[in-house]
């Protein structure tokens, strides 16, 4: 994922969340926002201290990452997306994490169905 496809900032992080709706499964919290005049999704993870020490938080974000990667063609391209990983989510391994999340960004209806 390139950097410019990144939510860094708090100011970007609140109004996704203001804004934006949530749709949760076991795993994992999205919260989608609307983004005007722009060209590609960004994402934002958040993995809290609770779910782990920093190498599994990190093997969260980077399977997250390349899951997004890898559904980029079938998502909806003038979103914001914010990722809470909850609990459970920290036993999966990455087809799992996949799974997850394509169930629940289908739940959003931003991703498109096979």
């Amino acid at each position: 994922m390139k950097k410019r496809q990144r939510i860094k900032k708090n100011e970007e992080f609140q109004r996704v969340f203001k804004q934006g709706k949530s749709f949760a499964n076991r795993q994992f919290v999205v919260y989608v926002c609307k983004a005007e005049d722009q060209q590609e999704f960004r994402i934002g993870l958040s993995v809290g201290k609770k779910i782990g020490n920093a190498v599994m938080r990190n093997r969260i974000k980077r399977c997250i990452r390349q899951a997004f990667f890898e559904m980029k063609d079938d998502l909806r391209q003038d979103q914001d997306y914010v990722i809470i990983a909850r609990h459970p989510a920290a036993t999966l391994d990455f087809h799992e994490t996949k799974k997850s999340l394509q169930h629940v960004l289908r739940i959003a209806r931003v991703l498109k169905k096979k």
